[in-house]
């Protein structure tokens, strides 16, 4: 029976290499990964395939992508990968299903999520990394941000007004107010990567 293709995100083929050549410079050879929004698997597949010390656990909200997330994880014989689980950041306990974590994650890690999620959303996922990260590990978090003193790509104006018009309650994030949830979960900005198309890669950690 043939099976049905897998979903793709071209952002995620895109991004993926800066993405990791990042990782790489923060990671240790061996730890855990916990994914937030994992969407279609690619991310998982590639740096699980590219980091084989590393057990990575990918999750989403929903499970429509699951398939494709084992089929990605599969096809690059990403064997360390676990199987997805539902995990909605707005709630406790992690994940949503299934026994709740219980060892630390060395890396929480969460691609393109907080411009195209209600913004309770950037505090549950502070809330949540906070309360699984091992004191040393690091929340990554990558995508477009509005910064103060630094001028918004037009393509990141387009984008953000395309995705207000979606859905009100999405939006491009801006720096300095995920900073302020952070805080209040007891992370802080330890890192900033200025990544290709206007993206951004920040490094979370506890506050000191």
């Amino acid at each position: 029976m043939t099976q049905p293709p897998l979903a793709h995100s071209p952002a995620a083929e895109r991004n993926q290499a800066p993405i990791l050549a990042v990782l790489r410079t923060l990671l240790a050879p061996t730890g855990s990964a916990l994914e937030i929004a994992c969407g279609t698997g690619q991310h998982a597949a590639s740096f699980g395939a590219a980091l084989p010390g590393w057990r990575w656990q990918p999750t989403d909200w929903q499970d429509t992508l699951f398939p494709s997330v084992t089929g990605w994880c599969a096809q690059q014989g990403a064997t360390h990968v676990q199987a997805p689980l539902r995990l909605d950041v707005t709630q406790s306990p992690w994940p949503s299903e299934g026994p709740t974590f219980t060892t630390p994650f060395d890396l929480v890690y969460c691609a393109n999520m907080l411009h195209i999620a209600p913004w309770e959303c950037c505090g549950g996922l502070m809330r949540g990394a906070a309360r699984h990260l091992d004191a040393q590990g690091v929340l990554v978090t990558y995508g477009p941000y509005l910064e103060q003193g630094v001028p918004t790509a037009e393509g990141n104006l387009a984008f953000d007004a395309s995705l207000r018009a979606q859905d009100p309650r999405w939006g491009i994030r801006a720096v300095e107010d995920v900073a302020a949830e952070a805080q209040a979960a007891g992370l802080q900005l330890a890192q900033r990567h200025a990544l290709p198309a206007n993206n951004l890669l920040l490094v979370w950690q506890r506050t000191q």
